[in-house]
């Protein structure tokens, strides 16, 4: 009997932590995507009932639409002149000079257009977003929403959403068109490169379906960051240290969320 309890008085070895580790992972993931599946539904029972808030709405579109345009701009330039000159560093010593706006304009419509714009509004609207829900439900503002019969996720949660999908591919649609401008521009200034040929490597390899490419990127991102910025939010506990913590888990989350789907688009709809 005592060598019995001796032996469960032993601390667990390597292998018994790592599974320990390994199992709690995964509850915690599957915690999270059935409360995230909870949540989508709740939103789209909210919007096709008609009980969302169309002011609100119009307001996050403003702020995650019209404000956002500013920081879209720089970025989607910046991500144009740097494919534009390491491109032309690469390309034009060995290869005829056309191909470069062939991989300005694939580089940037197919990949950082969408994952650009995304991780920016991870910043500015998703970890907003996560504050704001965190900070009302500390401070016992979504209990009263609660207490009074009304549904915090229709009335907070569903206009983000929408905003999200609705905004997501404009912004993307504009930093693209920038993004290849500010491309052009520094192949004409680095690479001595003209617009015409710029234009005509870019049109020699086209296809419509990059578009939709591209697109499709940002409507799943559009998504994804306002519904798990709202799902974080909720589930604040704390006070304002629990504020911080969960905005910075959902920064991380929402940043590894959209990697792993982009790398996912590839295999699914360019083979």
């Amino acid at each position: 009997m005592v060598n019995r309890q001796a032996e469960l008085a032993q601390p667990p070895t390597a292998i018994a932590r790592w599974l320990s580790s390994v199992g709690s992972t995964a509850r915690i993931t599957a915690e999270h995507a059935g409360a995230l599946g909870s949540l989508t539904w709740q939103v789209g029972r909210a919007i096709l009932r008609g009980k969302v808030q169309y002011r609100e709405t119009l307001n996050q579109c403003y702020i995650m639409g019209v404000q956002s345009l500013p920081i879209v701009f720089v970025t989607a330039s910046l991500a144009g002149i740097v494919t534009s000159q390491q491109g032309g560093y690469q390309i034009v010593s060995s290869s005829p000079r056309y191909l470069l706006g062939t991989l300005v304009v694939q580089s940037v419509v197919l990949e950082l257009g969408p994952l650009l714009t995304a991780i920016v509004l991870v910043g500015r609207i998703g970890a907003r977003i996560t504050a704001e829900l965190g900070t009302m439900v500390v401070s016992e503002q979504i209990d009263a929403f609660k207490s009074l019969g009304r549904d915090p996720v229709a009335i907070l949660g569903a206009p983000r959403v929408i905003a999200g999908l609705v905004t997501m591919p404009l912004l993307v649609g504009f930093a693209d068109v920038i993004g290849v401008a500010a491309g052009m521009i520094a192949a004409n200034l680095s690479a001595d490169l003209g617009p015409e040929t710029f234009l005509y490597g870019a049109r020699l390899f086209w296809h419509s379906w990059d578009l939709f490419y591209g697109l499709s990127k940002a409507i799943v991102f559009g998504f994804v960051i306002p519904i798990i910025s709202v799902h974080m939010g909720l589930r604040t506990s704390g006070g304002a240290e629990g504020v911080g913590l969960k905005t910075t888990q959902a920064v991380m989350f929402m940043i590894l969320t959209i990697l792993i789907l982009d790398a996912m688009f590839p295999p699914l709809l360019l083979q």
